[in-house]
């Protein structure tokens, strides 16, 4: 998505250039929003003018969208072939996905920012997290079935509440934990929600509404 020029890769000193551009852009759009962050800010971070940012990546939505890329890309970094696991091995990846957020706050807020804004019209990540909630509940859906086959169990319909409820805690997480760290532990809650929605799906127990009383 990158603007300049050509198929083959980046010099290495544009490469460098182009990762300070996107961590800069990480804090202005995770601090101010990606309405009130600038060009200009970004480039007064780095050293560079507003012209310059433009130069590396043509305009503010393609800036955007490759900071979201650029924070996928650092979630899979450390895995051999840089794609999430499949099947059942999701869960815990998604578990080790909660302990590195933990310690990089700046991709973590700029990721619930931009999420958030997407739902108004015309955002230009809109379209970037529709496919990536489609993709990532598919993901866990396949992950759910896999483990409900081995396990004995039959429920699709248990299955898909439980793909779309997994990434909703996870992300509701972060944010309680970017507005105070202190009460959240990031990785052992997401923890503790995925085990139970797995548990709930592979174990179910009484339904809530057998909890009410009449009054």
């Amino acid at each position: 998505m990158a603007v300049s020029g050509g198929s083959s890769s980046p010099r290495p000193e544009t490469e460098r250039k182009r990762k300070e551009i996107l961590r800069a852009a990480i804090e202005t759009f995770g601090t101010k929003g990606s309405a009130n962050g600038t060009l200009a800010d970004i480039a007064e971070q780095v050293g560079i003018t507003h012209a310059g940012v433009l130069h590396h990546f043509g305009s503010k939505q393609n800036l955007l969208l490759e900071v979201l890329e650029f924070r996928d890309q650092d979630d899979v970094a450390h895995l051999a072939d840089q794609h999430i696991p499949g099947g059942p091995a999701l869960f815990a990846h998604l578990v080790g996905t909660a302990q590195r957020n933990a310690q990089r706050p700046g991709i973590v807020q700029v990721y619930t920012v931009l999420s958030a804004e997407s739902v108004t019209d015309d955002h230009p990540a809109k379209t970037f997290f529709e496919d990536r909630y489609r993709v990532l509940r598919r993901e866990v859906d396949t992950a759910f079935r896999e483990l409900c086959e081995q396990e004995g169990v039959t429920d699709p319909v248990a299955i898909d509440k439980a793909s779309a409820s997994i990434l909703a805690v996870m992300d509701g997480l972060q944010l309680q934990w970017l507005l105070d760290p202190t009460a959240i532990d990031l990785a052992s809650a997401s923890e503790f929600a995925i085990q139970a929605i797995m548990n709930g799906v592979l174990h179910p127990g009484p339904a809530v509404s057998s909890y009410q009383r009449e009054a």
